[in-house]
C-alpha cells in the first residue's frame, strides 16, 4: 500500500534540474490551426499565452519532427528552420505568464495523416486500419534517419525557447508502434524482446540528449495499455522504461493510454487512467504525471497525497475555460 504524503497542488516539483512552481500541468491538446506548411499561427500565440497563468507547466500540442509524420494535415511542426521563429513567439507569450513550456515531439508512423503523407511507415508492415492503409516497414538506415530528425527537432526546440521536451511515445504513434509487440514484429535490434523494442526510443532520447545535455528536462508520454490481449501493460511498460531511467535519458513520465488499435476503454470516468499511473510510479523514481478526467482540486490533491502520481495534467477543461487552472488552484480543498 502506498503511504500518504504531505503534498498538494501547490507543492513545487523537480523535473530534471528544473523546478516547476506547482504540480498542475496543461496536457497537450491539438488545436488544428497550423498552416499547410506546419507553421504555428497567431491562434497558438493567443491560445497558449492566455492559459499560462497559474499552472506549473504547459505542454504544447503534438509537433511533428518530419513533414511526413504529421498526425493531422493542420498539425504544427518543427522539421525546418522556418518553424522556429513562429514557435518562439508562442514560448515568449507563455513565458510572459512566468510559466515554463515544453514542446511535444512526435511522428505518426502508420497513423500519419494520409492527406499529407507521401509514404506511410512503421516498424512492421501492419496497418492500423483500412483508412490509413498498409505502412512500409522501416529499414535500419531509415530508422537512423528518423532518429536524426528527432535530434534536429531538439536543436530547434532549444532555439525556439522551449524549457523542456516531451517525446510522444503514446496513442499509437511511431514510438508506441515500436514499443508494443502488437505492432512491432521485427527480429533485428529494434524488436523481438521488450528491451529491443525500446531501442528506437532509447536512440531518440540519446540523440535529443546530445543536443540538450543532461540537465535539460526531457520526459516521455506513454500509453500504459493497448486495451488488447498481448499488448502492453503498465507493469511491462514500467520495466521497459527502467533502463532508460537508469541511463538518465528520462526525467518524467506522462501516463496516458490506448491509441495503438481502433478500440476504446470500456469505462471512462474521473481518473480512469490513474491506476496505471500508480503502477508505473511503483517501478520508477522519476516523477509520474497522471491525466484523464481529473477536473477537481479534491481529486488532484488526493492523488498527490496518497502518492499515486507526482503531478496531474488537465486538458479539455482548459480548452473550455482558459482560467480553469487558476480556478482549480484557488478552489477549496
Amino acid at each position: 500500500m502506498i503511504a500518504a504524503v504531505s503534498l498538494s497542488l501547490e507543492t513545487p516539483l523537480a523535473i530534471g534540474r528544473a523546478t516547476i512552481r506547482n504540480r498542475l500541468v496543461m496536457a497537450p491538446m491539438q488545436q488544428y490551426k497550423g498552416t499547410p506548411e506546419g507553421l504555428a499561427t497567431e491562434h497558438h500565440i493567443q491560445h497558449y499565452g492566455r492559459r499560462a497563468k497559474g499552472i506549473g507547466l504547459m505542454i504544447v500540442e503534438s509537433t511533428a519532427v518530419s513533414d511526413n509524420g504529421r498526425l493531422w494535415p493542420n498539425d504544427i511542426g518543427i522539421y525546418s528552420e522556418r518553424h522556429v521563429e513562429k514557435l518562439k513567439r508562442v514560448t515568449d507569450a507563455v513565458h510572459a505568464g512566468q510559466t515554463p513550456i515544453y514542446v511535444q515531439l512526435s511522428h505518426g508512423g502508420r497513423k500519419s495523416a494520409p492527406e499529407v503523407t507521401s509514404r506511410l511507415i512503421a516498424p512492421s508492415a501492419i496497418p492500423y486500419d483500412a483508412a490509413y492503409g498498409m505502412p512500409a516497414e522501416l529499414t535500419v538506415s531509415e530508422i537512423e534517419t528518423m532518429v536524426e530528425h528527432y535530434r534536429l527537432a531538439a536543436k530547434r526546440s532549444l532555439a525556439a525557447g522551449f524549457d523542456g521536451i516531451e517525446v510522444h511515445a503514446a496513442h499509437g504513434f511511431l514510438i508506441h508502434q515500436f514499443l508494443s509487440p502488437l505492432s512491432n514484429r521485427r527480429n533485428d535490434p529494434y524488436g523481438g524482446t521488450p528491451l529491443a523494442r525500446t531501442k528506437f526510443l532509447r536512440d531518440v532520447l540519446a540523440a535529443i540528449r546530445s543536443e540538450t545535455g543532461s540537465g535539460y528536462p526531457v520526459m516521455i508520454r506513454v500509453s500504459s495499455t493497448d486495451y488488447a490481449v498481448g499488448g502492453l501493460t503498465p507493469r511491462e511498460l514500467a520495466l521497459m522504461l527502467q533502463p532508460l531511467e537508469a541511463e538518465g535519458l528520462i526525467d518524467a513520465v506522462d501516463v496516458s493510454s490506448g491509441g495503438l488499435l481502433p478500440v476504446e476503454p470500456a469505462d471512462v470516468h474521473p481518473g480512469y487512467q490513474l491506476p496505471d499511473a500508480a503502477i508505473i510510479k511503483q517501478h520508477l523514481r522519476v516523477p509520474v504525471i497522471a491525466v484523464g478526467g481529473i477536473r477537481t482540486r479534491s481529486l488532484a490533491d488526493r492523488i498527490l497525497r496518497h502518492g499515486l502520481a507526482d503531478a496531474v495534467a488537465i486538458g479539455r477543461p482548459l480548452l473550455e475555460d482558459p482560467d480553469y487552472g487558476l480556478k482549480m488552484l484557488n478552489s477549496v480543498q
